[in-house]
């Protein structure tokens, strides 16, 4: 409470009573001036906020009340530019979300599904997505030209139309799938079940309920362009089938190289397995790939579509691995032995030339075209070459010594095989049809009595070397064991055969005559001549006295022993090879000698008997003698170095590699 004024004179009291009233009058007024600012103040604080969001909601009225500016012409055409504009909008919306719609079954494995339910949803979402790219960009551009057109007629708000042109430019240039990536995804998974079709079969071909799966999901997947993926795809599965198919094999020894080998002999093995190997590779797997090729892709395109992925699959596989080692064996040195390992390939490659043909005779299929002609050429001037030097090299062995032994020379016992062998059922149609061709190249005319007469010649050859042979040695009688082990040899191994039918009946008896001629001579200038020691002559008792009937014994039983043992000494080391000639041989032999000693020794053996020197003398029994001579001309160990063809199931298995030619430098 104020304190009360202070009191004053009447009059003056009067004048003063004035003044107060008129400073409590004015205080009031200031009293009253300052409650109503503060009330002023309170409603000013109370309106700020308001103000603020009458200051934020200023543009949104202005750009309300904007229209009510604008021409009245301009306003009444954007109804219809709007409606024309947001119409497609509205439908590529609605297409929009049955796509994001289809997400679920999409994403889902083809394997566990249905899977023509599947293709079926995936059609769908194609012709989303075909809808979608026909009409997204003719929606923006609709969009973009109302905005055009407010913008010019300025309908609306110039800050909501740059942020509507932004949101229209980014979504005219933007990369991104308009189903976010659904569809490749769906491919993918549609690839993946691709692949486990053609995997998951445990045969070599997959069953045909595989292969009726795999068409309607090529034909998705190539509509959607991706063709070349499913060929990689069925072309890595494919050949990794083949190649599991083929290493159940044990290829290993295609991947031989010629520095790997001494020579053709040590992988005849191999040769003739290839022959096998690849005869199954080419009928029974590349065929079958030939056929599900065709299946799969024939209505994916041209021909080259398939028949590329074939050869791909066969690339992959191994053919030309097994081309190449028919090339190596071709490319190795030369020897006899390798012309029957080129005629088994050429063989081969005969058997298969249809197949080869028709599988590989396409464009994609050059490569394995070239390599093909290339091996057939090799094996063809590679047997020709073989062939056409025989003779020669047969004749260059005539300047060679003959066996020391008297045997048959390797060189004539491995031909007379060789030239059976190369006339024979096995080998005379290759042959004839590998110098047919190889005359053709060279534009001449090859006759089947080509063939023969080259044969024959060699043969004539190898008699003119057993003369020049035969007399080499300085021993006659050793000289008649190897013309009757090499007459008989001819006769025995070229009678009853294509050869010795074509050289004829009197070629092979004259041999068997010779040998004849030769194994009596051999007796009548050996043993035949040791009877004739045994004389009885002056042995008649009594006519000279014992003493000199023993006398006589003695010194016609040393001359014997002497003889025989000189003999037997020098011919140890003779060979007959034959078995029923040297038993033939030493029969003989034993009945020119044995009985006429038994006989002796009987009658004249016991006036040396007692002699105190009587083993110099009665140095033999006539077993003994027969077991001697029936111990003659026995085969000794062959040398593993020999040009000895083994005759083991009729197969020729050794040819010492001397010369390029790989004959012996030497007949023995």
């Amino acid at each position: 409470m104020d304190p009360p004024p202070p009191r004053a004179s009447s009059s003056s009291r009067s004048t003063g009573g004035n003044g107060v009233e008129n400073l409590l009058a004015a205080r009031r007024s200031v009293m009253a001036s300052l409650d109503k600012s503060r009330a002023v103040a309170a409603a000013l604080g109370q309106a700020g906020p308001r103000l603020e969001e009458i200051q934020q909601r200023l543009p949104s009225v202005e750009a309300a009340v904007r229209p009510i500016c604008a021409p009245e012409e301009a306003l009444a055409a954007a109804g219809g530019h709007i409606d024309r504009a947001v119409g497609p909008a509205a439908a590529v919306l609605k297409v929009f979300d049955a796509v994001h719609g289809l997400e679920p079954s999409l994403l889902s494995d083809p394997s566990k599904e249905d899977l023509a339910g599947y293709l079926s949803v995936l059609k769908r979402l194609e012709e989303a997505l075909r809808f979608l790219s026909e009409n997204c960009g003719l929606a923006i551009q609709w969009l973009e030209d109302i905005v055009e057109y407010l913008e010019e007629n300025s309908v609306a708000d110039r800050r909501y139309l740059l942020a509507l042109k932004a949101s229209l430019l980014s979504l005219s240039e933007s990369k991104d799938p308009l189903d976010g990536g659904l569809l490749g995804a769906a491919l993918e998974r549609l690839e993946a079940e691709f692949r486990r079709l053609l995997a998951a079969a445990e045969t070599i071909v997959p069953p045909s309920s595989a292969v009726e799966k795999t068409h309607p999901i090529l034909e998705r997947l190539s509509a959607n362009g991706r063709l070349e993926n499913c060929i990689k795809i069925f072309v890595e599965v494919r050949a990794s089938n083949i190649q599991a198919s083929l290493n159940a094999l044990d290829l290993q020894y295609l991947e031989i190289s010629p520095a790997e080998f001494n020579d053709v002999q040590s992988i005849e093995g191999h040769i003739s397995q290839w022959g096998k190997h690849l005869e199954f590779a080419v009928k029974h797997l590349f065929e079958a790939e030939y056929r599900l090729c065709s299946d799969i892709f024939e209505q994916c395109g041209p021909p080259e579509v398939w028949t590329g992925c074939f050869a791909e699959i066969a690339k992959r596989a191994g053919i030309l691995a097994f081309l190449q080692f028919g090339r190596t064996v071709a490319d190795s040195k030369k020897d006899p032995i390798k012309l029957l390992k080129l005629l088994d390939i050429f063989a081969s490659l005969n058997k298969l030339r249809l197949d080869f043909n028709r599988l590989f005779g396409c464009k994609p299929c050059e490569e394995i075209q070239k390599a093909t002609r290339d091996l057939i050429k090799k094996v063809v001037d590679g047997a020709c070459e073989i062939f056409w030097e025989l003779l020669v090299q047969v004749e260059l062995q005539r300047e060679m010594p003959p066996p020391a032994d008297g045997n048959v020379p390797r060189l004539v016992s491995f031909m007379t095989d060789y030239c059976n062998r190369l006339l024979g059922e096995e080998y005379r149609t290759i042959l004839t049809q590998v110098l047919t061709i190889h005359r053709s190249w060279k534009k001449h005319k090859f006759l089947e009595r080509h063939l023969t007469e080259a044969v024959l010649d060699i043969i004539r050859a190898l008699e003119q070397n057993l003369q020049v042979w035969s007399k080499a040695y300085e021993d006659a009688t050793l000289s008649h064991v190897f013309l009757m082990n090499t007459h008989w040899h001819l006769y025995k191994h070229l009678k009853c055969t294509k050869v010795g039918e074509l050289l004829g009946e009197a070629w092979l008896r004259e041999h068997d005559q010779c040998k004849e001629f030769y194994a009596a001579s051999y007796l009548k200038e050996t043993w035949a001549k040791l009877p004739g020691m045994l004389s009885r002559e002056g042995l008649i008792l009594f006519s000279g006295g014992r003493a000199t009937a023993r006398d006589l014994v003695k010194k016609r039983l040393r001359a014997f022993n002497g003889a025989f043992d000189e003999m037997h000494r020098r011919q140890s080391g003779w060979v007959i090879p034959d078995k029923d000639l040297r038993e033939k041989i030493c029969h003989l032999t034993v009945q020119a000698i044995v009985p006429v000693y038994r006989s002796y020794m009987q009658n004249y053996g016991p006036l040396v008997e007692q002699d105190a020197s009587a083993g110099k003398y009665a140095k033999y029994t006539a077993q003994s003698l027969e077991d001697l001579l029936g111990s003659l001309f026995q085969l000794r160990p062959v040398r593993s170095t020999s040009l000895n063809p083994r005759h083991t199931n009729g197969n020729l298995s050794g040819v010492v590699a001397a010369t390029q030619y790989k004959f012996a430098p030497t007949v023995a």
